[in-house]
């Protein structure tokens, strides 16, 4: 990656090699499909989606683009990630796999339905 930081998302993907800039740019676009109201930022240093709160992260290393759709989603869709490395809050898809992109829009629709129920729940009180 450039010794500068990177000030937007598009700056953060021209600092990796083209193979993963294609990658990130793919899982960009798959992003703003799937939840078209959230606005894009730079937090944590990485990629960020927000809408009402983080809506999911994604950052690219040196094996594996990491993506972070919160815990919520990982445990929902445990059983379709069951054959990549993932934590509480995060997934890795190593650069050598293919990503499972049509998954990755799943997670997002998912967690934009979990915000817009959260502040659903938030107007009625």
């Amino acid at each position: 990656m450039k010794s500068t930081e990177p000030t937007n998302i598009d700056e953060y993907i021209a600092g990796f090699p083209q193979s993963v800039q294609e990658t990130l740019h793919k899982l960009r676009a798959i992003v703003r499909e799937a939840a078209p109201d959230a606005e894009e930022a730079l937090k944590y240093r990485i990629p960020t989606f927000v809408q009402h709160e983080n809506l999911v992260h994604f950052a690219a290393f040196e094996n594996h683009v990491g993506f972070y759709p919160t815990p919520s989603a990982i445990e929902t869709f445990k059983n379709e990630l069951k054959g990549y490395k993932s934590a509480k809050g995060s997934v890795q898809f190593p650069h050598e796999q293919p990503v499972p992109f049509a998954l990755i829009k799943k997670m997002v629709q998912f967690r934009v339905d979990e915000i817009q129920s959260k502040m659903a729940a938030k107007k009625k009180k």
